[in-house]
């Protein structure tokens, strides 16, 4: 399928779907962009005109070949008459509302259309790939194809086979997105697969130490940004992400783990939220986006600051060896995904044998004994590295990495 140029069909003309049908259109694809409000697709090819303008003035990019890309997006037309435009496609991703209803409404129009062979693929972020799958009629050729915001430009795509996914079909479309240059990882349809489920603590630690009163946001942002050397510190990330978004998935993963402490949401981003202040784009979240607003400074106590980072890495490095433990990947992909992914400075498993396996079960034990609180426990598998004398990053083996997946 790599070697072919098939057509792709995307179904979702918003930020993210314009993105992955410039990487379709890029790689040399026909695509058929579709959205159910029409005027949408026009913006979207609007944007990704943009886009494709700015890597040709970056001379990333030769005019003529930016101008073919843009002319292999086509409009699906209009979606309330039927989905027609997308039967000669061999893949149709979905980048729709996050919605389950939605989104079975969707796959099952499409199966009304699409060759028997087309592969009908989700880029839902933290919904369960096997709930699509599960009213689909050929539930074999449905899996999670999930890109990272703005898809032209992140490099990471977890590929996401439900327990129905034929494995020639996640081979298949992990083949052809290797095409589009990017890195694919392959996860487990687990809550929030690899980088959403591991990166919660980044959020939700830093949150509970703002509610704490241990440190406010703008010296949690300074101390992971420039102790941690994380690229943004949590707050200004929520803010950019949206807090409306970032508090929607991780109320999504907390309640698909049957509400482990672990995941539990924030009291303080819940207010926001309800207030409206979803951050930059609204203007206002955690800090004040207003034209002349003045940008509070942090207090650059080291001390305060490395007992911060040294938290929040200890629940980071205890979520990903936990991932580990429960085959959510191999320890190679848990890796590339959170530097290739969200761009943190070295993979947490590796993060984990250089501060020391002990050190991280010391800190989770403290707090744990502290607060009394289960969101601290420690993974199996860390005390079992602890006890054997065994680095975190080490050969996967049957007992910690998708065999599915090896």
């Amino acid at each position: 399928m790599a070697g072919t140029r098939m057509t792709v069909g995307v179904v979702g003309a918003g930020a993210m779907g314009g993105g992955i049908a410039q990487v379709a259109a890029a790689a040399g694809h026909h695509v058929v962009l579709g959205d159910v409000q029409p005027a949408a697709v026009g913006r979207a090819r609007a944007a990704i005109a943009k886009s494709l303008a700015r890597d040709v003035a970056k001379g990333r990019l030769a005019q003529e070949l930016a101008d073919a890309a843009l002319a292999r997006i086509s409009d699906a037309g209009d979606l309330a008459v039927g989905y027609a435009a997308y039967a000669d496609c061999g893949i149709v991703i979905e980048a729709v509302l996050e919605d389950l209803a939605v989104k079975r409404t969707l796959f099952a129009a499409l199966e009304g259309v699409v060759r028997d062979d087309c592969i009908l693929a989700t880029n839902t972020s933290s919904l369960s790939v096997a709930a699509l799958s599960g009213g689909c009629a050929i539930p074999g050729r449905v899996l999670g194809v999930h890109f990272f915001n703005p898809a032209p430009v992140m490099p990471l795509v977890e590929i996401v086979p439900a327990i129905t996914t034929a494995p020639a079909v996640a081979d298949a479309a992990r083949a052809l997105v290797d095409s589009w240059k990017k890195t694919t990882v392959v996860a487990t349809d687990t809550p929030g697969f690899i980088v959403n489920r591991i990166a919660r603590p980044f959020y939700g630690e830093s949150l509970r130490i703002l509610e704490e009163g241990i440190a406010d946001a703008p010296t949690i942002d300074w101390a992971l940004r420039e102790l941690g050397g994380f690229r943004m510190g949590p707050f200004e990330l929520m803010d950019f992400i949206g807090n409306d978004v970032n508090y929607a998935v991780t109320t999504s993963v907390f309640e698909a783990f049957f509400h482990d402490p672990r995941y539990r949401p924030s009291l303080t981003q819940r207010r926001l939220v309800e207030a409206g202040l979803y951050g930059r784009k609204r203007g206002r979240g955690f800090y004040d986006y207003a034209e002349g607003a003045p940008a509070p400074a942090p207090h650059r106590d080291g001390a305060l600051g490395q007992r911060v980072v040294d938290r929040v890495l200890a629940m980071l490095v205890n979520e990903a060896v936990d991932a580990l433990y429960m085959r959510v990947a191999s320890a190679a992909d848990l890796e590339t995904s959170m530097t290739r992914g969200v761009s943190y400075p070295r993979g947490l498993l590796a993060w984990g044998d250089a501060i020391g396996a002990p050190e991280i079960l010391r800190r989770l034990e403290t707090l744990q004994a502290e607060y009394g609180d289960d969101r601290y426990r420690p993974t199996v598998l860390l005390r079992r590295r602890v006890r054997d004398g065994q680095p975190l990053l080490s050969a996967p083996s049957t007992s910690t990495s998708p065999s599915a997946h090896e």
